[in-house]
């Protein structure tokens, strides 16, 4: 069972719902989830507001067959780290066929439920990846 912070969850609905991020204006480097300062630049840094494609390329995963407290009953699933076209690598969970998930394969974002909290609690949703076939 989760526990939500109603708070937490509002700041952070931009990066989980639209996949936002930041960049610096000055070097160039995408952060996601978003960052207040460039680590790179530190006070040089220009931080700006980015909205990632979601796309990217699977640069590794495993599949999950025993599943932490809550998410029993999704297994067996699939969760990778995926370098998105912009740069960054995130994890997240890769739906869809679990034998097609294969390293170097892209994929695309797709909006769908994460968990909730308990019965008649918080639905939780964001993004996930699924293997895109039109590449």
């Amino acid at each position: 069972m989760h526990n939500s912070s109603v708070p937490l969850f509002w700041r952070l609905k931009d990066s989980k719902y639209r996949m936002v991020g930041t960049k610096c204006a000055n070097c160039g480097t995408f952060y996601f989830p978003p960052r207040h300062f460039c680590p790179k630049c530190r006070r040089d840094g220009k931080i700006e507001e980015f909205k990632f494609t979601g796309k990217g390329t699977i640069v590794s995963h495993t599949v999950i067959r025993t599943a932490p407290s809550g998410f029993e009953k999704s297994t067996p699933y699939v969760v990778g780290i995926v370098k998105l076209d912009e740069g960054p690598q995130i994890s997240g969970q890769i739906v869809g066929g679990i034998r097609e998930v294969e390293i170097g394969k892209k994929v695309k974002p797709v909006f769908r439920k994460m968990y909730e909290d308990g019965d008649g609690g918080l639905i939780h949703y964001g993004f996930k990846f699924e293997l895109d076939d039109s590449e």
